[in-house]
């Protein structure tokens, strides 16, 4: 009798995460605030105000300038 095709793609999906751990690599979940959710403008433009003109931004956006520049070709 053949398998249902649920746990054909389970076990594919084992199959693949398995190989990725034995190539050095772990799975990481993460949950990340939803821009479409109600409210999410609103709360990200309050804590940019929050910053706004604080030395610390200042020092935050020139540290990521600075670790952005791979060497970018301008492709």
């Amino acid at each position: 009798m053949p398998r249902p095709a649920r746990h054909d793609g389970l076990d594919k999906f084992r199959r693949y995460r398995a190989t990725r751990r034995a190539s050095g690599m772990k799975l990481l979940r993460v949950w990340v605030p939803d821009p479409q959710a109600p409210g999410f403008r609103a709360e990200a433009r309050r804590q940019a105000m929050l910053l706004q003109g604080a030395p610390e931004e200042q020092e935050a956006l020139d540290f990521i300038e600075a670790v952005a520049d791979w060497g970018d070709t301008g492709r």
